[in-house]
């Protein structure tokens, strides 16, 4: 069994990221720019954007939080979201989820200009993936992907399970399985017999929220299993969604949590901040000649 370490990938991704970001300044000035849009007080979420906001002072790029209160307007969010299109110091949004109840998550993710979706969670972004096109894809399952091509997991023609069915994770990523010409299977809460489906898969990827999940007793001997799930155990540790101590014995590659999916998550956002600050720069040279 070895580990995926999406750790020390994610290092390599941001040493990467801080070259070209040197070069774009050396070349036109542009500093990447991202906002983020933080409704409430969620500890989660409050966790996951300072760490962004770490990650983007890391590799030199241009962050701005913007904090709402939790009893904020949808119309009052969508006013700040149409000024962050028109800044050209911003790149890429990023709407951190969940939201509160009373307000419309759909359309706000809706209204972020595609070219700026660095997320890729508008349905222009969404439907380019689908088909196969260049576009921003949502961060997670990218990062799965970049973990699987640095230590040579080829997924053609591979049988791959995806558990769990969200626009966030498990539906964009078996459209980039799919586009890697991998044979994939999706299953979710409303699946019947999830082992028979997972004890089949030569690769399965998991991200529902459920603790201990994927069983020994699921997992075919030299599978790869990669766990997207995050919890919060009784005890105060991080696990996923997969029983590690028991499935690693097992698999050929597994993830662990933390230190596998989550990194590779951030250094994707910044990955595509960059490719976003690299295409207006193209586009304002373009309209100057």
């Amino acid at each position: 069994m070895q580990l995926l370490d999406g750790k020390a990938l994610s290092k390599k991704i941001e040493e990467k990221v801080t070259s070209d970001t040197k070069e774009l300044k050396s070349i036109c000035g542009c500093t990447p720019g991202l906002a983020v849009v933080l409704v409430g007080k969620d500890p989660a979420s409050q966790a996951y954007v300072n760490m962004k906001k770490k990650a983007c002072d890391r590799v030199g790029f241009y962050s701005i939080t913007h904090e709402m209160p939790e009893t904020i307007s949808q119309e009052a969010i969508e006013k700040s979201i149409v000024k962050m299109n028109n800044d050209s110091s911003i790149d890429g949004i990023l709407i951190q989820l969940p939201l509160p109840s009373h307000i419309d998550t759909t359309r706000l993710l809706e209204l972020v200009d595609p070219a700026k979706d660095v997320d890729g969670f508008h349905p222009f972004n969404v439907g380019r993936l689908t088909t196969g096109l260049d576009g921003f894809v949502p961060c997670t399952p990218l990062g799965v992907m970049h973990l699987l091509k640095e230590y040579n997991i080829d997924v053609k023609g591979k049988n791959c399970v995806v558990v769990g069915a969200s626009n966030i994770v498990g539906k964009p990523m078996a459209s980039l399985l799919l586009n890697a010409d991998a044979t994939v299977e999706i299953c979710h809460i409303f699946t019947d017999d999830l082992k028979k489906h997972t004890l089949k898969a030569d690769m399965i990827f998991v991200g529902v929220g459920v603790i201990d999940l994927i069983k020994e007793d699921m997992v075919k001997d030299g599978a790869v299993v990669v766990d997207i799930g995050i919890n919060r155990a009784q005890n105060g540790k991080l696990v996923g969604d997969v029983d590690f101590a028991n499935v690693s014995k097992k698999c050929s590659y597994i993830t662990p949590v933390p230190g596998g999916v989550g990194p590779m998550t951030i250094a994707m956002l910044l990955s595509n901040t960059l490719k976003a600050a690299k295409d207006n720069a193209r586009k304002l040279k373009e309209a100057q000649a």
